[in-house]
């Protein structure tokens, strides 16, 4: 892939969203309109350079373009000044963001406008299905470890951190929501922190999970109010609404999205599913040899879903 992708950039709702372009790497799934383009964001809290470009690589290599967004309000995207915006964890704006990035990829140039692909890992893992539902025209959807149910991830944090770390959260979140309307500035929590403290996800492996994949525009904190808004993501819900076949990929030891809740959405997607799953844990997908198997069954389901007909005569 590139050394360096190429910046361009979209609006959502009025505010710039940062993205990175890489285009295909090889003419192997370019058909009579262009080549697919893989829709990408990234998971909870973090930025459009945490973890995302050793995939990305892979599917430029495979002959697809690729684009890397930033949500509004993080990493390189406007809105990081901005109090509404600033790392806030908003499950709905996310959302519009990726329908924002899915019409700026059937722009760009040489690309199929009706061979878009999302791919989401983590929370963008959960992103992806819904908004692959509401757009009906998506060709394929790719989600590896993904939050699917946040009644579930709240169930999961109450088990490892226990119920009363969870009503300590619920407290920050009330204080931030309570300052927002008295017009004070926000209380932020830490995204990721070690069992026994107060941030969104303390599993065991959440520290040094975060460490290994976060890049350098990652900030370590978010809106406290975001917690609020987990149980009401329930992407599971939008399943059966896919018209696009979907690929899971499934972390059988997954401490932070509760592998039941993916392998739920795979039974339910409407126009059907394919499912890897491997015994590993949550941050595992994204190095060593649980990434490699993901990021092989990932491309081999691109090859084979986005390959057009050569033309006859």
């Amino acid at each position: 892939m590139p050394a360096t992708p190429a910046e361009t950039s979209f609006t959502s709702h009025g505010t710039r969203c940062a993205a990175w372009h890489l285009p295909a790497a090889s003419d192997t799934l370019t058909g009579e309109r262009g080549r697919p383009c893989v829709v990408m964001g990234h998971g909870f809290g973090a930025t459009r350079d945490s973890g995302l470009l050793p995939f990305a690589g892979r599917f430029a290599d495979a002959g697809v373009d690729v684009l890397v967004l930033d949500y509004r309000g993080y990493g390189a995207s406007e809105g990081t000044e901005d109090p509404a915006l600033a790392q806030d964890v908003h499950h709905r704006r996310h959302r519009a963001d990726y329908h924002a990035a899915i019409a700026h990829a059937r722009t760009l140039p040489g690309v199929d406008r009706d061979r878009i692909v999302l791919w989401g890992s983590s929370y963008s893992g959960g992103h992806v299905v819904p908004v692959a539902a509401a757009d009906g025209q998506v060709a394929a959807v790719i989600a590896q470890g993904a939050a699917m149910d946040g009644f579930a991830a709240l169930r999961e944090i109450a088990r490892y951190a226990g119920a009363g770390r969870l009503l300590r959260l619920t407290g920050h979140a009330l204080r931030d929501l309570a300052g927002s309307v008295a017009g004070r500035a926000p209380h932020r929590i830490p995204v990721v922190g070690p069992p026994g403290s107060v941030a969104a996800i303390t599993s065991p492996d959440a520290v040094d999970g975060y460490a290994a994949i976060a890049g350098p525009s990652f900030r370590n904190e978010m809106r406290a109010r975001g917690v609020l808004r987990i149980p009401r993501n329930r992407p599971v819900a939008a399943a059966p609404r896919l018209r696009a076949p979907i690929l899971v990929v499934v972390a059988a030891r997954d401490a932070i999205a509760p592998p039941a809740s993916v392998r739920a959405v795979a039974a339910r997607a409407g126009a059907g599913s394919e499912v890897l799953e491997l015994e590993c844990g949550h941050f595992d997908l994204y190095s060593g040899d649980a990434y490699e198997r993901s990021v092989t069954t990932q491309v081999d389901f691109l090859q084979r879903t986005l390959r057009t007909v050569p033309p006859t005569g």
